[in-house]
């Protein structure tokens, strides 16, 4: 097989979560330009409906549905209508996420239990439902999109994060282990773990704490409109067929400090 032929996703269908704005907009746009077919969900289908409509100009099919990842029976609906579309999920991309800004000691209850829900439990109940399918094709590729927060602590004045850090450092390990317990069925479960890119949820963190960020980015600057598409096509092709557990930080360096 040609190294090129081993990065194209034509036929192939990409579920991508929270994939109507920043990262998995980016993910979306990746997979797209490949030519595998992208599914988009999130708790507001109008985002998710303006991507799905630009990858449709793309010239692959693309659908946009509402889905809150903490609900057993929206993920159900989803993954059932895209598999009676398209006949299967091939691609998943777990990248719906939370945060929440406090100190420890201020850290609501219902702060804490949203972000975990959304972070840990979300990718959980999607990896759980579309996993069944994949385990009877016996193949698979599932990217979650971690953070580089999860690998460690972080300091409070940049990021006073403790449910978010907590959650992203869970996804680490889930992939790990879910990797380990699914090899048996060909289905590759691997992570991403983003640096700073400018988002919606991210936007007050770097407006604060930019020129920080920057002293402490090797690369000396921030994430672009591009940075995630090769590591997120990589994880979803045949390229990376022999790797699964691995989690690739997409970070201009931060982490190798």
């Amino acid at each position: 097989m040609h190294v090129f032929d081993m990065f194209k996703l034509n036929g192939k269908t990409a579920l991508v979560t929270g994939g109507g704005r920043g990262l998995g907009a980016q993910i979306a746009e990746a997979l797209a330009e490949a030519g595998a077919n992208v599914v988009l969900c999130s708790r507001k289908r109008d985002v998710c409906e303006q991507v799905s409509a630009q990858l449709r100009d793309q010239g692959v099919q693309s659908l946009a549905f509402a889905c809150d990842v903490t609900k057993p029976e929206d993920v159900a609906r989803v993954v059932a209508q895209t598999v009676h579309h398209f006949g299967a999920i091939d691609i998943l991309v777990n990248n719906s996420g939370a945060t929440w800004g406090a100190p420890v000691v201020d850290m609501p209850l219902a702060a804490w239990q949203k972000v975990i829900d959304v972070n840990v439990t979300g990718t959980f109940l999607m990896s759980q439902t579309v996993g069944k399918a994949m385990i009877e094709r016996k193949s698979g590729k599932i990217i979650n999109i971690a953070s580089i927060a999860g690998f460690g602590g972080t300091d409070p004045r940049l990021m006073d994060t403790i449910g978010y850090n907590t959650s992203k450092g869970a996804v680490m390990t889930f992939t790990k282990d879910l990797a380990v317990k699914w090899g048996r069925y060909n289905i590759q479960v691997n992570a991403i773990a983003p640096g700073f890119f400018p988002t919606k949820m991210s936007h007050v963190l770097i407006e604060m704490g930019k020129e920080q960020i920057l002293e402490e980015t090797p690369l000396g600057r921030l994430g672009g409109e591009s940075d995630l598409k090769g590591a997120a096509l990589f994880l979803a092709s045949r390229a990376s067929d022999y790797v699964t557990g691995e989690v690739i930080a997409v970070d201009g360096g931060v982490h190798a400090l």
